[in-house]
């Protein structure tokens, strides 16, 4: 059985199915096992065999007024996978929607002030960062897609601050030795994110009239983060 778990939190299924096939192909695991949690629960499988949980994106936000009885239910399931991680049982990387969960679980705020809108960002390392085994390698910059429209407003109470960039302060953070959390999309090549774009072009992340030019922009970035991917099944116990 594979020992990493992709947590799939997106309601779009091309998006999800695209994403699924991105975090296998970068982990260098092809059979990579998957939970939709917009469909199952984790009580649906034997989720605490796993060694290792990467969480996708969503277009959920924790900041949202009036989340619906799915999304709180979702947002559950996710903080007993952080509290896992947390334990040191098991390693887990949250991306996207799934830092703002984390924040907010740990007691941090997560905010509308730092939006970031379709684009390849340089995120760069602090010295945490540096010298920490599953980011250092890349440092001491790197580029990876960034789209959002909330983020933590710091790193939260016990949490390391990884990586950051001037428009967004948190791209990433460490709690503890297991728990990784991280604002960009780590998993996502410049065809990965276009095609992406296509499926949430109404839904504000970049102006729709432009979509062609944002796109064409898209594909001509290079970025960097399959490279962390690749280092996370070796936190696996």
């Amino acid at each position: 059985m594979s020992s990493v778990l992709y947590v799939c939190v997106r309601p779009e299924r091309d998006a999800a199915d695209a994403e699924h096939r991105s975090f296998a192909r970068d982990l260098g695991i092809p059979n990579l096992h998957r939970l939709d949690l917009l469909h199952a629960s984790l009580q649906t499988v034997e989720w605490e065999q796993y060694g290792g949980f990467v969480i996708g994106g969503s277009p959920f936000n924790v900041t949202d007024a009036d989340p619906s009885e799915t999304q709180r239910d979702v947002e559950h399931d996710l903080e007993r996978i952080a509290a896992r991680a947390l334990s040191g049982a098991a390693a887990a990387l949250f991306t996207c929607y799934g830092i703002g969960v984390v924040t907010r679980m740990l007691g941090g705020e997560v905010t509308l002030d730092h939006p970031e809108s379709v684009q390849a960002a340089r995120i760069r390392l602090t010295a945490e960062g540096a010298a920490d085994p599953l980011f250092g390698p890349s440092g001491p910059e790197f580029t990876v897609f960034t789209a959002h429209k909330e983020s933590a407003a710091a790193p939260p109470p016990g949490a390391v601050l990884l990586a950051t960039d001037d428009a967004c302060p948190v791209q990433a953070f460490r709690v503890g030795d297991h728990l990784y959390a991280t604002q960009f999309h780590p998993e996502a090549s410049p065809q990965d994110f276009a095609d992406r774009m296509a499926v949430y072009r109404a839904s504000g992340y970049f102006d729709p009239d432009a979509y062609t030019a944002t796109a064409d922009r898209v594909l001509a970035s290079s970025v960097d983060g399959a490279d962390l991917l690749r280092r996370f099944p070796g936190l696996l116990g």
